[in-house]
């Protein structure tokens, strides 16, 4: 049982990422952080519901109920939002097996949009990049990686690119994406 700053216990069946296996597990690592940060009330951020229009549900029985074909009402635009510091945060999660490069089909035209559309109405938004195989998590300001984008005449951001432009995540138990640390120095800093 770990006992947290905040007097919650999570005990050994919660899931927990472990350093070597967290590569596939950005999500739930940004899900724990954002916990972390509503159980402290530092910020209110979730993960955004996907909009499906279920088709055809099977009844057993009343009590196990099974959805058994659904569609995607509409592209999703980003993965999640909410509010910190008075400010609203909206921001995109993706992972990448290359160690190489970040392939640009992983990030669809209507995110980009969605982001530039949220920067434009003063927004706070930005991309998370876990490589996987490097363990290494990325913070990129929306308002640098939408033009780089746009400017390229290739499929893929090279890694060198994230180390010269992004902001490194450091893995931290309680906080394993602890990207408010990065809003703070890039958007709340005394004296900017």
């Amino acid at each position: 049982m770990v006992n947290y700053p905040n007097g919650k216990k999570m005990t050994s069946h919660t899931s927990v990422t472990s350093f070597g296996g967290r590569g596939m597990a950005l999500e739930e690592d940004i899900n724990l952080t954002n916990t972390y940060y509503l159980d402290m009330d530092r910020a209110v951020i979730h993960k955004k519901p996907t909009p499906v229009t279920i088709v055809k549900v099977d009844y057993p029985r009343r009590s196990a109920a099974k959805i058994t074909e659904a569609y995607f009402k509409l592209p999703s635009t980003t993965d999640y939002n909410g509010i910190y510091r008075n400010k609203y945060i909206d921001f995109e999660a993706k992972e990448c097996a290359s160690s190489t490069s970040f392939p640009l089909k992983s990030i669809h035209e209507h995110q980009i949009r969605h982001l530039d559309s949220v920067l434009r109405h003063g927004a706070i938004a930005f991309v998370i990049v876990r490589f996987t195989k490097l363990n290494r998590t990325f913070f990129v300001p929306a308002e640098v990686m939408i033009p780089y984008i746009q400017a390229l005449d290739r499929r893929s951001i090279p890694y060198e690119w994230f180390e010269a432009n992004g902001y490194e995540i450091a893995y931290n138990y309680v906080k394993p994406v602890d990207y408010l640390r990065i809003v703070d120095q890039l958007y709340f800093q005394e004296n900017k």
